[in-house]
């Protein structure tokens, strides 16, 4: 079989050709709009869609605009992306919800989702709720590829997001050098912190759902008898998801590397991957160390203006020819004569 990379190449190079090649070698279908299929739980659906909506338009970050002296006024203004690529694992309806409704509420104008054959149906169904209308039923590296450099039938998006498996994770990987990714999302993760006063039937509980997910999910119990190891322990794995019980609790303040942490017996991952409008979109492979999960922002991008009155440039044009007469730039001491 080709490596990722050859097929994302492949991809780039011949667009629709290679994708429908490697859609039937690999899936044994042609890529095509997903038809939507009656199943569903709407009502579920869309009350899980109503809380994220909420979740995250309060994130929206706020514009700003300032004048750092005189006659130099500089604004960040907060824009959304015009095209967005959604990657939705096989039959991941929840995950359609977290990457789609935050897409709209930071006003994407564009929102294509790929996703594999084989539960399409019901990711095209929960489309609908939400208000996209663009589901492929195409996944896999070609599919990343295509969003990425886009060919006859997917036009190319300015980010793609989502989470995947390992094949899927090293195709946004390569393609991010050409195009803005949110994060290596996947294989799942649990780390419980098993404190004393902790139940173990909870902590087992939790990583039997993880382990749902596929064979390489991470699903560990960090014993808690000593607070400050198991802080340590934590911290250095980074993981997607941390759970905290008993004593263990009272770390939730100071855990450092982590997607999600979810605090006492009565919040388990599964409430947080369904129902309560926190995104389930979060860092794996130890990507908690520098990045936090999917939120409003990651559809968002900001644009800073400057405007400079004459005085304003007379101030600041001293600055500018010593750190350009250091740098050796001539060009850019001349730029500011006036």
């Amino acid at each position: 079989m080709s490596s990722v990379a050859e097929i994302v190449a492949d991809v780039r190079v011949r667009g629709d050709e290679a994708l429908t090649h490697w859609a039937v070698e690999l899936d044994g279908i042609e890529p095509a709009r997903a038809l939507s299929e009656d199943g569903l739980p709407a009502d579920a659906v869309l009350a899980l869609a109503g809380r994220v909506r909420r979740w995250h338009e309060a994130q929206r970050p706020a514009d700003l605009r300032m004048d750092v002296e005189p006659g130099v006024e500089l604004e960040r203004r907060w824009v959304p992306l015009a095209a967005v690529g959604i990657y939705v694992p096989r039959g991941l309806v929840s995950t359609l919800v977290m990457c789609g409704v935050p897409a709209r509420a930071a006003g994407v104008e564009r929102v294509v989702v790929v996703t594999p054959p084989d539960g399409s149906g019901l990711v095209a169904a929960a489309a609908e709720l939400i208000g996209i209308d663009e589901v492929w039923a195409v996944g896999g590296p070609h599919a990343i590829a295509a969003l990425a450099y886009g060919t006859d039938r997917i036009p190319r998006v300015d980010k793609i997001a989502g989470p995947g498996n390992a094949f899927v994770n090293e195709a946004k990987l390569i393609v991010s050098h050409d195009v803005a990714i949110d994060l290596p999302a996947g294989p799942s993760e649990v780390v419980v912190v098993l404190g004393r006063g902790g139940d173990r039937h909870l902590a087992e509980l939790e990583l039997a759902a993880q382990a749902e997910h596929g064979h390489d999910a991470v699903c560990r119990i960090v014993e808690g008898d000593d607070l400050e190891v198991a802080l340590a322990e934590v911290d250095r794995i980074a993981p997607e998801h941390v759970v905290l019980l008993g004593e263990a609790e009272s770390l939730a303040p100071r855990i450092r590397n982590a997607g999600a942490i979810f605090v006492g017996s009565s919040s388990p991952v599964a409430s947080g991957d369904y129902a309560t409008g926190g995104n389930h979109v979060l860092p794996t492979g130890g990507w908690a160390r520098s990045v936090g999960g999917l939120g409003l922002e990651t559809f968002l991008k900001p644009v800073t203006i400057q405007r400079l009155t004459p005085a304003g440039l007379d101030l600041v044009r001293p600055t500018v020819e010593a750190l350009a007469a250091v740098e050796g730039m001539t060009a850019h001491a001349a730029a500011v004569q006036r």
